[in-house]
């Protein structure tokens, strides 16, 4: 398993339904070693931290291996590493199927934890122009997964990715995405724009 890129931006102000909206979903790949803190990357910063960021949702991972499916069904999409605001685009075995919550895996000189799969925001929409996005990306049941910083250190793409842990309740992060309460999927919260 391998680190591809790492994939920081700060917030910024889009137009959106005619509202201006404020999101940190633009990530981008940098080169050399970048520093982990307990919230985030040196670099990256979360707009909104009611649903975004903290200690459980510190970086944000997205195998690569998820791209070729969003080109067949987004042609014309820029789909470069960190195109769904992922923090690590990641190479290998960490999909949604065989990563289980708490399992424990070194990067560099860091470690991470996992915690919780991702529930997008209508900010997927945004970045994409697709008012439709948070429901397809959903449908596909490709999410990705937060990690929290169990240790603090430097990580940089091309650093091999380590499990030093499975977890002994065995809970993936698909089954956890699929028994999660349900409200944060409902229909209402998608048309008013809120965090699913």
């Amino acid at each position: 398993m391998k680190l591809l890129s790492v994939n920081v931006g700060f917030p910024r102000e889009v137009e959106w339904n005619g509202r201006i909206v404020r999101t940190s979903i633009f990530k981008a790949p940098v080169p050399g070693r970048v520093q982990v803190r307990k919230l985030n990357l040196d670099g990256d910063q979360q707009s909104d931290l009611t649903v975004h960021g903290g200690v459980d949702k510190a970086v944000y991972v997205y195998p690569s291996e998820h791209y070729a499916f969003w080109r067949k069904e987004l042609p014309n999409a820029d789909l470069s590493w960190g195109a769904f605001g992922e923090n690590f685009t990641t190479e290998g075995t960490l999909d949604d199927k065989a990563v289980h919550i708490g399992d424990r895996f070194r990067i560099g000189s860091a470690e991470f934890v996992v915690t919780q799969p991702r529930m997008p925001c209508f900010k997927l929409g945004i970045r994409f122009g697709r008012a439709d996005m948070v429901k397809r990306f959903l449908h596909t049941r490709r999410n990705g997964f937060y990690f929290a910083v169990a240790e603090e250190g430097e990580v940089a793409a091309g650093d091999s990715i380590e499990l030093i842990a499975r977890d002994e309740n065995g809970v993936t992060v698909a089954r956890r995405f699929f028994v999660a309460p349900r409200l944060n999927c409902s229909h209402e919260l998608i048309q008013q724009g809120r965090f699913l």
